[in-house]
């Protein structure tokens, strides 16, 4: 078939094109303002003050007329809303991630802020894989591995190192799959979990990473401050030993001292400018790796030549050799024997018959190497580890010694002691925080060429190469050097040098000075890393009382963040011990690391459209395994610090759950909601619902006034109270009109529906639809509203209170259609009158009974309602009373006894009370009120008036009826009713009426009796028990805080609906609260288990 086509020319599309580039091409335009107007040009150039829909991405100065007739006029209108392809890819080209954080500081400082941006030229190797290096590798590698090794020997050290790793190799696996599913701005861990598990996740674990970077810094501090005053500068102490316990207060004192005077230089470093600490970060690396290397080399050196460094040993007991040269009991001089400095140690004096320490008299001195080599063998001896209590003697293995009876002095002795108890947990907690920093190169992402190629390389890279470095001075140190040096953590038996010092080549001061230069250089990246983390997180506004450390500075530093950080950092200090905090530490960053590999397993198993990771070697299985390695690496290291750690961080997210801003973040938790939710839903429909497992699920019909606010808001305080069942609430209501011309006026409506739900506490959904009719509305909620087998079975609405007075019959129509509806679709119904003067959910019932007549059995609804109104703390003190009616030929005592043991069986509290209601005759009255019902109908029906007729007739004869009854009770001859001339009616029928009506009050009412024939018998006989039933309600609950009556249904013929309403509101009437219920045909209640 052929086709015509139009050839146009497009250069001036072209020109206009290009022009649009041009005018977005003059700045850079951030993220942020990829998708915002420019609206400097429109307020410019258009002229006019109006306010016009956004429309990104087309320039509005113009009017879309140069569309007409181009080859995209097809496509105008959706012009309006969308761009053209080519003018967001001309925006994106323009888009440039800009670094965030310290970079930004600088500038601010040198007061270079500029003007043009340049792309991040930051590789792989420089931008994550040598900063992830520097914060792996640290204090622990170099004061605490070889005690390590030392004590869990090199089977348990290799344990610990793996298992530890591991659990980073694979935290690094899911934190790569994260990082490379879109761009990742400055945040690091804490912008992925956030973005990932949702702002109350990422705020706890925030918060926890938070605090792990900040005791990191007290950590390094205390690594700073230990290498001073044990290898540096043994005796610049403030503090001085009296004593062994003495000594060790002095010791912890001194720790406290000068780490609190570290803090406060690093603070001041870092307060004063970022810029150094990163100038100094290449030096602070270049000593770690200077370490390192003189590591090796002192291992390869231990083959052609060990170094001289020697243990002296009484029998099998390692000594402290910095208090004396010869490690020998005497010594020859000049053909003299001589005692030595060590006999003196443990000898009353110095003369050879002096009383000396039993041990040091069984027992002969040897000096063993420190260093046997990596040839020597050693590696057999150090295998297994050598866990002991505090204060033990070190002791070297398969060495023979005699054993003193008296031990008690040796601690005055000069034996190295283990200072603490040790055991395989201990170690691990103590270690893992030589494994964390593997969040340096996200944290970077920002600095990055290309970030997501860079950051899963760089950190897995770094990861294997720290985990080389770990493995292999595990299995070096246990190869080269001797056990009792390497459980002796401090270096007494070695003169005071670290015993990773001792190994490495050319000089012991090569490892203390680049130990040393390397925790400095780590505290300070501590303590700038972390008050910008918590600044991030404040800036997020999720934690409302952590909004004030989001300022600082002109420039953007975190001041007060800063501030907060050196205090906590000082809890850290004040511990004084490097081994104590180390497990705290290790707590918080494991819980960030078991939450990255949880939002990575859920991301996956969810399969949400937007987890696109272009890193692909992963797996969910390896998240899970992650997950699991660090939740039991956290009770592995220590129960106690990991249940407060969960429950830091749970109180936090309950706090963000309640109290903090509410965020959208498309996290990964919404989506497991909606899945859980699609299953449950799902899996409710398979069976149909059992007995016990009924509850109230209501749907709430409220009515909106003129301003679209909820007319009756005490129906939602009611619904609130019977939300004891914990069941599903939908609140609705009808506009009247079309979608089209009242979509705005729904969604307000929504909104005002949510917001007095939250102001009654109403937990459920709201929805408004608009229809032509309200009954059509009503109806339709009633068919469809819930989803799968969360539908609703109970409609709960308010008694239409002025349908008398209603100009037209629609009010009436709708509630009994509404009846109708509901019992058709086996809906219970619940129709509250007199809604507004029920109790406010502020309200205190202090006493009070809740009156239920039983009069049909409705499958138990009546019976589990008031149970749960008086769970709620409204109606708690309110007693329940359960009346029933009995007739002639019951028998009320049996009645009761068997209500009483039903009521038993369904473990309920209440009075039970039967009513007798004898046949008796009907009253005049009830004859009266029924033909003044009967009457009013046909009048209505007949003269077919106007609705302000109608509206006058009806009260006119209920002012008549009204007088006319007064007159019959009091016997008494009162004022004739106004005498009615409706002239625009059928005058005959009316004035023979009126002259019937006149003389009503002194005849006798018997003389009605030939009109009374004539009435419909049911109606009399309906009549009759609204007016019985009435008297006998009253009689008994006038005085209760809430009445439940079972609803009677309509009649089936709707040409008694009429007279319907009449009925329930002679049954209602006197009655402050009532609660009118009618069961939707099933049973709700059940006496079984």
């Amino acid at each position: 078939m052929p086709t015509n086509f139009t050839v146009v020319p497009v250069s001036d599309a072209e020109s206009n094109s290009n022009n649009v580039t041009a005018t977005g091409g003059d700045k850079p335009i951030s993220l942020n303002n990829i998708f915002r107007d420019e609206d400097n040009s429109d307020g410019s150039q258009s002229g006019d003050d109006s306010q016009r829909e956004s429309r990104p991405f087309i320039n509005l100065d113009h009017d879309m007329e140069h569309y007409d007739g181009k080859n995209m006029a097809l496509f105008e209108e959706e012009m309006e809303s969308n761009p053209m392809v080519s003018s967001l890819l001309s925006k994106l080209a323009h888009y440039t991630n800009l670094t965030q954080g310290v970079r930004e500081h600088e500038e601010a400082e040198d007061g270079l802020r500029k003007v043009a941006i340049t792309v991040p030229q930051m590789g792989t190797f420089i931008g994550v894989y040598l900063p992830c290096l520097q914060n792996i590798l640290g204090v622990i590698l170099f004061l605490r591995l070889t005690w390590i090794v030392g004590t869990a020997g090199i089977l348990g050290s290799f344990a610990i190192v793996s298992m530890c790793c591991i659990c980073t190799l694979l935290t690094a696996i899911s934190m790569s799959a994260i990082a490379t599913n879109g761009v990742v701005p400055a945040g690091g861990s804490y912008y992925m979990i956030s973005r990932s598990l949702g702002p109350e996740f990422g705020g706890a674990v925030g918060l926890c990473f938070y605090l792990g970077t900040t005791f990191a810094g007290s950590l390094y501090i205390l690594g700073t401050i230990e290498i001073l005053l044990t290898y540096i500068v043994p005796t610049a102490t403030v503090f001085e030993a009296k004593g062994i316990e003495g000594g060790e207060t002095a010791a912890l004192n001194n720790m406290r001292v000068y780490g609190t005077c570290c803090l406060l230089l690093m603070a001041l470093i870092v307060f004063v400018g970022v810029k150094y600490v990163n100038k100094l970060a290449l030096v602070f690396l270049a000593c770690v790796m200077l370490s390192i290397m003189a590591t090796y080399a002192g291992v390869i050196k231990t083959v052609i030549e060990p170094p001289e460094f020697t243990v002296c040993l009484l029998g099998n007991r390692s000594l402290k050799n910095d208090k004396f040269e010869v490690c020998a009991k005497t010594e020859v001089v000049n053909n003299q024997t001589l005692t030595t400095d060590l006999w003196r140690l443990f000898c009353n004096s110095e003369h050879l018959n002096a009383t000396c320490d039993d041990y040091f008299s069984l027992n002969n001195v040897t000096e063993i190497p420190a260093i046997p080599g990596l040839l020597s063998g050693v590696l057999k001896d150090n295998l297994w580890g050598d866990y002991g209590p505090a204060r033990t003697v070190i002791e070297k293995k398969n060495q023979d010694s005699v054993p003193a009876q008296d031990t008690s002095g040796d601690i005055y002795k000069p034996y190295v002691f283990s200072d603490i108890t040790t055991f395989f947990t201990l170690l691990v907690g103590i270690y893992f925080p030589s494994v964390t920093g593997i969040m340096a190169g996200s944290n970077r992402s920002g600095d990055l060429r290309d970030a997501q190629r860079s950051i899963p390389i760089g950190t897995i890279m770094a990861i294997l190469t720290t985990s080389f470095f770990y493995i292999s001075c595990v299995v070096l140190f246990g190869a080269c050097i001797e056990g009792v040096v390497l459980r002796d953590k401090f270096g007494d038996s070695v003169k005071k040098n670290p015993v990773i010092g001792v190994l490495a080549w050319p000089s012991p001061w090569v490892i203390v000075i680049g130990s040393f230069f390397s925790c400095c250089g780590a505290g300070l990246q501590s303590l700038t890393g972390a008050p910008r983390l918590l600044q991030a997180i404040a800036r997020d506004g999720i934690i409302p009382f952590l909004q004030i450390f989001g300022h600082g500075k002109a420039n953007g530093e975190p001041t007060w963040a800063l501030l907060l950080t050196v205090g906590i950092c000082e809890i850290g200090i004040l511990i004084a011990s490097l081994d104590d905090v180390a497990p705290i530490l290790s707590m918080f960053f494991l819980m960030c690391y078991l939450f990255v590999n949880l939002a990575c397993a859920v991301q996956t198993l969810l399969r949400t459209p937007n987890w696109r990771p272009r890193f692909k070697f992963y797996h969910w299985t390896l998240s899970f395994l992650g997950m699991s390695l660090c939740l039991s690496l956290m009770f592995i290291s220590s129960w106690y610090y990991a249940l407060v750690a969960m429950v830091i961080a749970g109180c936090i997210y309950k706090y963000i759950e309640y109290r903090g801003a509410e965020k959208e973040w498309g996290d990964g938790l919404r989506g497991l909601s909606l899945n859980a939710a699609r299953y449950a839903l799902t899996h409710l429909e398979e069976s149909p619902l059992h007995t016990k497992n009924w509850r109230p699920q209501l749907l709430v019909l409220c009515k909106l006034d003129s301003q679209l606010a909820v007319k009756h808001p005490r129906l939602l305080s009611f619904t609130t109270q019977l939300k004891a069942g914990k069941g599903l609430t939908i609140v609705c209501s009808v506009l009247e009109g079309t979608y089209m011309t009242r979509g705005s006026h729904a969604k307000t409506g929504e909104q005002n529906l949510k917001a007095a739900m939250a102001a009654e506490k109403t937990k459920g959904f709201s929805h408004v639809v608009v229809s032509s009719n309200l009954r059509d509305g009503f109806s339709l909620l009633i068919q469809s509203a819930g989803l799968g087998g969360m539908k609703h079975n109970a409609v709960l609405m308010a008694w239409p209170a002025g349908w008398k007075q209603a100009r037209d019959f629609s009010s009436r129509r709708n509630f009994i259609e509404t009846v109708r509806e509901t019992t058709e679709a086996h809906q219970a119904l619940l129709v509250a009158k007199n809604i507004d003067h029920f109790p406010s959910n502020q309200d205190r019932l202090k006493e009070g009974t809740i009156d239920v007549w039983w009069i049909v059995h409705d499958g138990g609804l009546l019976m589990l309602l008031p149970f749960l109104i008086s769970q709620h703390k409204v109606w708690r003190k309110c007693k329940m009373r359960i009346f029933t009616v009995a007739q002639m030929d019951d028998n009320s005592i049996q009645m009761k006894k068997d209500l009483q043991m039903f009521l038993y069986h369904l473990r309920l509290d209440a009075v039970v009370e039967v009513v007798e209601m004898h046949d008796s005759d009907i009253s005049a009255f009830t004859y009266e009120k029924t033909l003044v019902m009967e009457q009013r109908s046909q009048m209505l029906k007949q003269m077919q008036l106007s609705r302000t007729e109608r509206e006058r007739e009806a009260q006119l004869i209920h002012d008549r009826n009204t007088a006319s009854h007064s007159t019959k009770e009091d016997k008494t001859l009162t004022d004739k009713p106004d005498r009615v001339h409706m002239t625009w009616t059928k005058d005959k029928i009316i004035n023979e009426r009126n002259k019937h009506r006149e003389g009503m009050g002194v005849k006798d009412m018997f003389n009605m009796k030939p009109e009374w024939e004539n009435l419909n018998q049911s109606n009399v006989r309906r009549m009759h028990t609204a007016v019985k039933l009435n008297e006998v309600v009253l009689k008994k609950s006038q005085d209760s805080q809430l009445v439940l009556l079972n609803m009677p249904g309509p009649p089936k013929n709707k040409k008694g609906d009429e007279n319907y309403m009449e009925f329930l509101e002679v049954l209602m009437e006197g009655l402050n609260r009532v609660l009118l219920v009618r069961g939707g045909g099933r049973e709700v209640i059940t006496i079984y288990s």
